[in-house]
């Protein structure tokens, strides 16, 4: 037997259930007066005895009237025959209103469920208008704060975290393709114009090999950073507790022959004891991303400077460098993808660096802040919660916003 749509639905199930309960109960109590009631109570049918009329005639002769009959009872009879009679028609009354309340509670049933889901109606029109070219769209329920109003938010929030990572998305590939097309394009230009072709110097094809070498390689790097961005948004972790102030010394012995080769002098003032947990891999590429682009910005013959403390449970890392500086406009703009301000647009680099450290320094609990102005240099302060402090009360809710190093 095929069971009809609307019987499927929860509607109907709710209903079903709605009406079955009051009825249930209704039954249950008019049951139990009944069974009260005659338990209480003394009720029989009326066995009345039939008294004939005699009338005494002429002579002393008592003769009988017919049709004068009549039925007599004790009063004590009568009185059970009444509550025979209240008890039979309580039953019958009961039954008839107990039909009535099934149908009524059906009816109610259905209009209560209807009301009780429109939310859900709401969220699966919403759902069903949703494209995965348009996730603007918002069920924006309103009315008391129930659990279908919670519901309804929840998948507003989620269908806006949906449309924010798939707006990143768009974009990010919108920038790689962007970032991809020169690189591409200088190595196919020079592979048609030099390589390919029998008459060309060696001088000439030294050049171009030189030029390809270089535009494969920022393709290398940028395939790399991206790869490094995707595991940072997949949370692809292994957490254990690090030595900062260990991790920073790697990271400033692995760019010290390049800081040389540039004339730089690194100081380190390195202090022991903070300590963090987080993925030592991810945590030292976001420092050794700051620290070369430190290197990469400051004039030679300068000096960067790379320290770590602990300040009101916060351990810290920062990097100062007497490069050209940021404005105070343009601090946000260092952070977000494929950004580059200033003279940093003549230097190699695709400006993917500073988002991939303020990614992995905000997945681990962090922040990261920048302080400097143009023309003196700029401070880049990492902040982890210092896991040498054990009590979370001895750790203030926000880090510091000062520069650990001093400068404004």
């Amino acid at each position: 037997m095929t069971v009809p749509a609307w019987a499927r639905t929860i509607r109907a199930r709710l209903a079903l259930t709605y009406s079955a309960l009051l009825f249930g109960v209704a039954t249950l109590l008019l049951g139990g007066i009944y069974l009260a009631l005659s338990q209480s109570i003394e009720s029989k049918p009326l066995d009345p005895v039939t008294v004939k009329k005699f009338e005494k005639g002429g002579g002393g002769i008592v003769n009988y009237r017919p049709g004068e009959d009549f039925q007599a009872a004790d009063i004590r009879d009568v009185q059970e025959y009444v509550n025979y009679t209240t008890l039979e028609t309580l039953r019958t009354y009961s039954f008839i209103a107990l039909a009535v309340l099934f149908l009524l509670s059906l009816l109610i049933g259905w209009w209560v469920a209807g009301r009780a889901l429109r939310p859900v109606e709401r969220i699966t029109t919403t759902a069903r208008e949703i494209t995965a070219s348009d996730l603007s769209r918002r069920i924006g329920a309103t009315g008391p704060r129930d659990e279908l109003r919670t519901l309804a938010d929840t998948i507003d929030d989620m269908l806006g975290r949906l449309e924010r990572s798939f707006s990143a998305q768009r974009t990010l590939v919108d920038d790689v393709s962007h970032e991809l097309r020169n690189p591409i394009a200088v190595v196919q230009a020079n592979v048609d114009a030099v390589l390919s072709r029998d008459d060309t110097t060696h001088d000439e094809r030294a050049h171009s090999v030189s030029v390809v070498s270089r535009a494969t390689h920022r393709m290398a790097s940028l395939v790399d950073d991206l790869l490094a961005t995707a595991r940072t948004r997949s949370g692809a972790f292994v957490d254990r507790e690090v030595d900062l102030s260990e991790l920073a010394d790697e990271v400033v012995e692995e760019q010290r022959l390049l800081a040389e080769g540039r004339g730089l002098r690194l100081v380190r003032r390195l202090a022991p004891g903070p300590r963090v947990v987080a993925d030592a891999e991810s945590l030292s590429r976001a420092l050794d991303n700051i620290l070369a682009n430190a290197v990469r910005l400051s004039p030679g013959g300068g000096e960067v400077t790379v320290a770590s403390g602990s300040m009101r449970g916060w351990a810290w890392v920062a990097v100062r460098d007497e490069g050209p500086g940021i404005a105070e406009g343009d601090r946000e703009r260092v952070f977000q993808r494929f950004g580059r301000t200033g003279v940093a647009r003549d230097h190699d680099g695709h400006g993917l660096g500073l988002s991939i450290s303020r990614q992995v320094v905000e997945s681990h609990e962090g922040h990261i802040a920048l302080f400097g102005e143009p023309g003196v240099g700029s401070t880049f302060v990492v902040w982890l919660p210092d896991r040498a402090i054990r009590r979370d009360e001895d750790r203030e809710r926000t880090p510091p916003q000062t520069d650990p190093l001093g400068r404004a």
